[in-house]
């Protein structure tokens, strides 16, 4: 803006031959054009805010995003992979803690960017959002006490029982089937938080949970856990960065920097440093 003003002055000054109406048309002319680069300058690229990769997601679901001992810095799977993917992008990753019921709708809003939260892809899901390809396989789990006494080993057989999950995850959705499909009868405890759903089976207020593969074995995992894994779904789900419908330059270019992930061995090391298992991205690329 300095060098433009400097030479829009001296084009005035020497300019001393313009009629005064030509030359007052050629001012507003100008000026609008500078005016109008400005606010393009301003507005444009593939972020809402400039050098900034803006992230929504839902704090509380370790491994994959969570915070620390001090509770304010967020770590996990999806906060690794932000940072990763926003230095790709020549970027600084900026993370939003939101609750799980608006994230979607903030993100539409302009909110933020994307949403890395182990969103699902589904169907219904990518007719509202643009997606990435898939980065990460993931199945469901049922987690019981040690000491249960239960004779439950599926969801299936959780007739009577008090099943806990996230609410409008998918958890939440495959129970709402086995009601609807074989007319399972159970007690469903819909939880804001999948770190409340453990709480409340470990104090004994639930009989089950139900919940992501990765969360379910950073629980089980944990030293003196009270907690089993007692079944997993063999239907997998695909994770994938969820972005506002019709962001499709923006799906592009986080699709190259996922690419550029794999292929560096970055996404391995960081699902090596926090997940425990089968490697969930080696099977998430091949199916690209």
């Amino acid at each position: 803006m300095d060098s433009g003003g400097t030479g829009f002055r001296y084009f005035l000054e020497d300019d001393v031959k313009l009629k005064p109406l030509a030359y007052t048309i050629l001012v507003l002319v100008i000026v609008a054009c500078v005016f109008c680069g400005c606010k393009a300058k301003e507005s444009g690229g593939l972020t809402i805010k400039s050098g900034i990769l803006s992230i929504g997601m839902e704090i509380g679901y370790p491994p994959m995003e969570y915070f620390d001992e001090d509770a304010t810095t967020p770590i996990g799977f999806d906060v690794d992979m932000g940072k990763a993917i926003a230095e790709k992008l020549g970027l600084k990753a900026e993370f939003v803690n939101v609750a799980w019921d608006g994230i979607f709708a903030s993100v539409d809003t302009k909110r933020y960017d994307t949403i890395m939260s182990s969103v699902t892809i589904t169907e219904a899901r990518q007719r509202a959002h643009n997606f990435s390809k898939p980065y990460f396989v993931n199945t469901l789990a049922m987690v019981m006490l040690n000491n249960t006494t239960l004779t439950a080993r599926s969801p299936e057989e959780c007739t009577g029982l008090n099943v806990a999950f996230q609410a409008d995850t998918t958890a939440d959705f495959y129970m709402q089937d086995l009601e609807e499909d074989i007319g399972l009868k159970f007690f469903p405890r819909r939880y804001e938080k999948v770190m409340s759903c453990f709480d409340e089976l470990r104090l004994g207020r639930v009989d089950v949970i139900i919940t992501d593969l990765p969360v379910a074995l950073a629980y089980v995992s944990a030293p003196n856990s009270p907690f089993k894994i007692v079944w997993e779904n063999p239907e997998p789900e695909i994770f994938g960065i969820c972005m506002r419908k019709g962001n499709d330059a923006l799906t592009a270019a986080i699709d190259k920097a996922l690419e550029d992930l794999f292929n560096d061995g970055t996404m391995s090391k960081i699902s090596v440093k926090h997940l425990l298992g089968d490697d969930p991205v080696t099977k998430a690329r091949k199916l690209w």
